[in-house]
């Protein structure tokens, strides 16, 4: 698969998930502290093999993108899609875009996205989310105090622009994860 797309994508593990009949407690509890919705799909089955990694990344991850402080949930949403596009992994696109359009109910704002590029028109707030998020992600050490300007003069604070950074990283690992243990599949 090389397209981006809103819609669901599937997942293919390069090593076995575990199985719930023959999880070890561990593994269990793990799973248990993942979103409901998280709990049995194959990816977090597969993290579930090494079960206090998976239990420090759910804890991250719910921190991170449920947290009701800072950066609005779907600027969140968008920065991740962001990451997700620059790295190529089509799976955790298709997930935050389809959350983005669900949270903004502007699904043809992300489609735009999608099909033509990051450097689509966008509003001056979120083309400054979009521009920061790609650098970051492409290239962490040449950010700098010029590259937190456009955020600033789009109302973005400090808190909003840690969050930023911290949904940034988060996805930049996930992803990592995600396209190293396995591969997306077409719908």
């Amino acid at each position: 698969m090389t397209r981006f797309t809103m819609e669901e994508v599937g997942w293919e593990p390069r090593i076995p998930p575990v199985e719930a009949e023959s999880a070890t407690p561990e593994q269990l509890a793990a799973l248990e502290a993942c979103p409901p919705a998280q709990r049995r799909s194959t990816y977090f089955l597969t993290l579930a093999q090494d079960p206090a990694s998976l239990g420090e990344r759910g804890a991250l991850f719910n921190s991170v993108m449920y947290a009701p402080r800072g950066l609005p949930r779907a600027e969140r949403e968008l920065a991740t899609a962001v990451v997700s596009i620059v790295n190529g992994c089509i799976y955790c696109t298709s997930v935050h875009a389809r959350r983005f359009a669900e949270l903004t109910r502007e699904p043809a704002e992300m489609q735009r996205l999608l099909e033509e590029g990051i450097g689509t028109d966008l509003s001056p707030r979120r083309r400054a989310i979009v521009d920061f998020s790609a650098k970051l992600t492409a290239e962490p050490g040449a950010i700098g105090a010029a590259d937190l300007k456009p955020l600033r003069e789009t109302g973005l604070d400090d808190l909003e622009v840690l969050d930023l950074i911290h949904s940034i990283a988060m996805f930049a690992n996930a992803n990592r994860l995600m396209q190293s243990l396995g591969r997306s599949i077409a719908p």
